[in-house]
């Protein structure tokens, strides 16, 4: 039977990967209607986001339909749940560039896409050196997967939202500053989303499951409008 902590984390994570998808098909096919390549990065970047939730999710279904866990002695767990990083890495890379240091994208891109890569290999090769898999109560509560501190995973994901946070958190503010008008509130949009969405994943990784969390997704689900409000057509 699940536990009430067991509903409110694999609900809201559910919950949270459902409407991220929504989300991004939605601005994919927006993307395809008004012709905005930025967009459509916005599109696959919300939908890789929301899949970082695919292992609690599956997790929280598995529970409700078999009465059991998962079974991770592989960590499909943690594959399920962070396969989508390196695509992650990728489209938010080429979104803040594309908009900021276009003349800069190609090799950030490049190197990011490099980081990728090696966070996959790292992922599937060596998954379970990669993360602790704790749950305290088995069949009741969902597994919760952290990345091992200074593990090639770890570090690469570290710097990756340290990345984000600079390029396109930073960066949009510095260039919301700059600007005046409906520009000015584009490029606010686009630094708070790019800020709220390294916060808060980082924190939905470091928090211990409670009540917090309901707002930690929100805000997950929430960047992806601020986003949305900062590139779409006046």
């Amino acid at each position: 039977m699940v536990s009430t902590i067991g509903w409110l984390i694999g609900g809201t994570a559910f919950a949270t990967m459902i409407v991220s998808v929504v989300f991004g098909i939605f601005f994919l096919l927006m993307s395809k209607r008004l012709g905005a390549n930025l967009l459509m990065y916005t599109g696959f970047l919300i939908i890789c986001t929301g899949l970082f939730y695919l292992g609690a999710s599956v997790d929280f279904l598995y529970l409700i339909f078999m009465g059991q866990n998962i079974p991770n002695e592989s960590g499909i767990h943690g594959i399920l749940s962070f396969t989508s990083v390196g695509p992650a890495i990728i489209f938010a890379m080429v979104l803040g560039s594309e908009i900021l240091i276009p003349e800069k994208k190609k090799i950030i891109v490049i190197v990011f896409g490099i980081l990728a890569v090696i966070f996959e290999l790292f992922l599937y090769l060596d998954t379970l050196n990669a993360f602790v898999f704790r749950n305290e109560n088995p069949g009741q509560d969902l597994i919760d997967s952290s990345f091992v501190i200074l593990h090639p995973t770890f570090l690469i994901v570290a710097v990756s939202l340290l990345s984000a946070l600079v390029l396109c958190g930073f960066g949009f503010m510095i260039k919301a500053n700059q600007a005046s008008g409906e520009l000015r509130k584009k490029f606010s949009f686009l630094s708070i989303g790019f800020i709220l969405f390294v916060i808060c994943g980082a924190l939905d990784s470091l928090v211990a499951p409670g009540i917090w969390l309901i707002l930690i997704r929100i805000g997950m689900m929430s960047y992806a409008w601020l986003i949305y409000f900062g590139l779409k057509p006046s």
